[in-house]
């Protein structure tokens, strides 16, 4: 997994009727893009996670094609 910033980190619900998590990569942490990373959740909570299978990242590139 690799991220950089500005990227959105995606954390998948893990239960029925449980919503995805989607937070703003806001620093790269490890070597060459890769975990940990520094979050900004939409509340502006901040945390350093390091993420699971349960999780995508979504870059800015897809973003901005997906919105065209």
């Amino acid at each position: 997994m690799r991220a950089s910033v500005g990227d959105q980190l995606v954390q998948h619900g893990r239960v029925v009727g449980q919503h995805d998590q989607v937070s703003e990569v806001v620093e790269v942490m490890g070597a060459q893009g890769t975990p940990p990373y520094r979050v900004r959740f939409p509340d502006g909570h901040e945390a350093v996670m390091s993420p699971g299978p349960d999780c995508q990242v979504r870059h800015r590139e897809q973003e901005h094609q997906a919105q065209r």
